[in-house]
């Protein structure tokens, strides 16, 4: 039996939030368009406060900008990079160009190619996600891709030097101090001093989200996102006290960001709210996550390890920790998730900061059509095909005709009939 003992927000104030959101990114959007770079600087001056002589950085202020921080911070920077990098080189040789000749005379392949320019936004604010250059600048370079570019907001008046250390170190080509909406736009858009680029990743707010889902076919786009998400899948051999502190560690991302336990422990499902409550006293960030907590988290007790696996199918999340006595039970078995946790010695913010996967994911049920941002996302699979003979060239001319006629192709047919009448085909006049 799946019993539901704590909802979170219905679907209805969802909607009417993100209608509020869709309307103000198109008016600035077209702002953008229209205005180019003066646009950019009001929206800067206006959402940030932030009004630079140049919002792109010179080589000479990004390093005085790592030269300021404390060496342990770039030591540890370079040590989470050091573990995407290996993750996504190895993700990388997977992927192999191919041709084969499938008849004689016939060669078909394919071919990988780097998306030629790619702009970053690294997200800043309360939470400067130094993690976010590793994700998306180091990857599209480790994938070939010539021109990455990135984009961060300002930090207390100030360009953000840590974010700022990670953006280069992973090997930015372009960093500009510009955030929000403008900065989605610009890099999308192109202004006078920000040439545009052919695609955009990286995680954000609910407005940069909603740019870049609006920006989609003019650009190409990682994945649409939500707010993140985590699911903490229980049973009675973990405890509460790792269960509400990885639910929490989630929901302080901000207050819309939903937290769900799924478990088969009714002490654990009884006892989670007490403990959520215990950790809220002492938690740094408790104004937001005590909001994502109640309007958006859920608890749901079920019997079975097969009603956990229906229900975390169901769910689809973003982030999926499973504490379990045998986690790898569901790796064999799930197929709807952004990215798994398996065990109580791995956690989400593992995985988002430091152990190597990425971090950018699916969210909002996504997690049943597609996987996160990797390495692969930055590389167009493109085909390529080749006759070498008169005699294939006339076979497949014989077939493509008559399956052009069936579909009223005229144009199509001639295609096929000039190369039979050309290459010889055994019905040829």
């Amino acid at each position: 039996m799946i019993r539901t003992l704590k909802t979170g927000a219905s679907e209805q104030e969802t909607k009417d939030s993100d209608r509020k959101t869709r309307q103000t990114v198109e008016a600035i959007l077209d702002d953008v368009a229209t205005r180019g770079d003066a646009a950019v600087r009001d929206l800067s001056i206006r959402f940030d406060k932030w009004e630079p002589q140049a919002f792109r950085l010179t080589a000479e202020e990004i390093q005085a900008l790592i030269d300021g921080l404390p060496p342990q911070v770039i030591e540890d920077i370079t040590f989470a990079q050091a573990q995407i990098r290996r993750f996504a080189e190895a993700q990388r040789a997977t992927m192999t160009e191919l041709e084969i000749e499938t008849l004689p005379g016939i060669r078909l392949g394919h071919r990988l190619i780097p998306v030629a320019s790619v702009g970053c936004y690294i997200p800043g604010g309360r939470y400067p996600m130094v993690a976010s250059a590793h994700m998306s600048i180091l990857t599209a370079k480790v994938a070939g891709v010539k021109r990455v570019i990135g984009c961060t907001p300002p930090l207390n008046g100030r360009a953000p030097a840590a974010t700022i250390a990670a953006m280069s170190l992973a090997g930015a080509d372009e960093i500009y101090v510009l955030g929000g909406i403008q900065a989605v736009a610009a890099m999308a858009l192109g202004t006078e001093t920000i040439q545009g680029v052919d695609m955009l990743v990286g995680p954000g707010n609910a407005f940069v989200a909603e740019a870049k889902r609006q920006l989609y076919g003019r650009v190409g786009i990682d994945l649409f996102a939500g707010p993140t998400e985590t699911l903490v899948i229980a049973d009675e051999t973990s405890d509460v006290e790792i269960c509400a502190t990885d639910l929490l560690g989630q929901a302080e991302h901000g207050p819309t960001s939903p937290s769900i336990l799924l478990t088969s422990s009714a002490k654990i499902a009884e006892g989670i709210e007490d403990e959520i409550q215990r950790q809220l006293e002492r938690l740094p960030t408790a104004d937001v996550a005590s909001v994502a907590w109640r309007d958006h988290g859920q608890v749901i007790l079920v019997d079975t390890d097969e009603e956990l696996l229906s229900e975390a199918e169901r769910i689809a999340s973003e982030h999926v920790e499973v504490l379990t006595r045998d986690p790898r039970w569901f790796l064999e078995r799930m197929t709807n998730f952004g990215a798994l946790f398996l065990g109580p010695r791995t956690n989400v913010a593992f995985g988002d900061k430091v152990i190597g996967t990425n971090h950018t994911l699916p969210t909002k049920k996504a997690a049943r059509y597609t996987g996160g941002l990797w390495v692969g996302k930055f590389i167009k699979t493109v085909t390529y095909q080749e006759v070498t003979t008169d005699a294939a060239s006339a076979m497949i001319g014989e077939y493509g005709s008559r399956l052009c006629a069936i579909e009223n192709f005229a144009g199509h047919k001639e295609q096929a009939d000039l190369r039979v009448r050309r290459y010889g085909g055994r019905n040829a006049p």
